[in-house]
């Protein structure tokens, strides 16, 4: 009779993580993608029981439980398996019951990572979207009125008595002064959708080489910029304006953030292009896309906004307008591209990717 392991070896040919419970839901097999995937080697993983593996695995146990009572032949489930110290596993998950009483259960988890991507892209331009009409909408209601404000303002104060024009003058000025502030914002707001998207072609490391002498003459003295440049990368049309500004957003947020740091003299941002094959962006799947990464090890960002911070005036600076981030959307978004952010203490890493030719 063969044992388990020699019964279950040909499963290392497999891409995706398999592993063969007993009827007590102790691990005898896993293939070699079941290690990569759980991060951690055969011997290690065998014997251990399936509630080890994860924080959260009820929802796995009891599936388990039923593939062992013949409930079914077979059953599949999205599932996101916390683990103590590392990242969450977002995998799909096939439950087999197996005519056997000594390994009665096989499982598959697939990494489900693409999916997610796929949702989270489709869920950010589907916002971006919003936030672009909410804005335009919002900012000419705005817009309006303040005309009729400020002007009043100024007519209020041509009529205001000579004995009393200097005291009262103070508070005419205030409307005039806040009027003008708003107008400000207003124009900020407007301005992606007024902008003409001027196309040449770009070259993107000297448009990060630009970025990086605004930077270096603003913070002198404590931030080490750092680049590691694939020469390789081809020119592209694009808006290359659009795009200085886009990174220079980026990477003057990235400096501010990194205030502490730079007093301490070892903070570091870097700049790190690569080319993608074969990746799928708003939809729509490309061969070829510029990879560009501006990364700092600052404190990362406030949990609270984490998630919002390309919605528009979201900061999490004070005194920030939060329309930075919202801008360098908008323009790589004009190029057909996506941006992305990962953040922990002691790593932001901001994703640009736009398609190459």
């Amino acid at each position: 009779m063969k044992t388990p392991l020699t019964s279950f070896a040909g499963l290392d040919l497999l891409t995706s993580a398999v592993i063969v419970l007993d009827a007590e839901s102790s691990i005898l097999f896993a293939n070699a993608a079941a290690e990569n995937l759980l991060d951690s080697s055969f011997k290690s993983l065998t014997h251990l029981k399936l509630t080890d593996l994860f924080l959260n695995g009820q929802e796995l146990t009891a599936v388990f439980h039923q593939a062992v009572a013949h409930q079914f032949a077979d059953k599949r489930q999205d599932l996101t398996l916390e683990r103590a110290g590392r990242e969450p596993l977002h995998v799909h998950s096939i439950v087999t019951a197996l005519d056997n009483p000594e390994t009665p259960v096989l499982i598959e988890l697939r990494e489900n990572v693409q999916q997610l991507k796929l949702d989270r892209e489709e869920r950010m331009l589907d916002q971006s979207k919003a936030n672009k009409e909410l804005i335009r909408n919002l900012a000419h209601e705005i817009k309006n009125p303040l005309g009729g404000i400020r002007g009043a303002a100024q007519l209020l104060e041509l009529e205001l008595p000579e004995r009393h024009l200097r005291e009262l003058r103070e508070y005419t000025q205030v409307i005039i002064k806040e009027a003008d502030r708003l107008q400000t914002l207003v124009d900020r707001l407007l301005a992606p959708h007024r902008l003409p998207h001027i196309v040449g072609d770009v070259n993107i490391h000297e448009v990060c080489e630009r970025v990086r002498s605004l930077i270096v003459a603003e913070f002198p003295q404590g931030l080490s910029i750092k680049r590691d440049y694939d020469l390789s990368i081809p020119e592209f049309r694009g808006d290359k304006e659009q795009l200085i500004q886009t990174v220079l957003n980026i990477a003057h947020n990235a400096a501010q953030a990194l205030s502490e740091r730079i007093r301490q003299g070892d903070a570091v941002l870097t700049f790190k292009s690569r080319v993608v094959r074969q990746i799928t962006l708003a939809k729509v799947r490309y061969r070829l896309a510029l990879d560009l990464h501006i990364i700092d090890n600052g404190p990362g960002i406030p949990p609270e906004i984490r998630n919002r911070i390309f919605y528009p005036l979201v900061s999490g600076k004070e005194g920030g307008s939060g329309l930075g981030l919202t801008l360098a959307q908008t323009f790589v978004e004009q190029h057909m591209g996506v941006i992305e952010c990962e953040s922990r203490p002691g790593c932001t890493d901001f994703r640009i990717l736009i398609p190459l030719p």
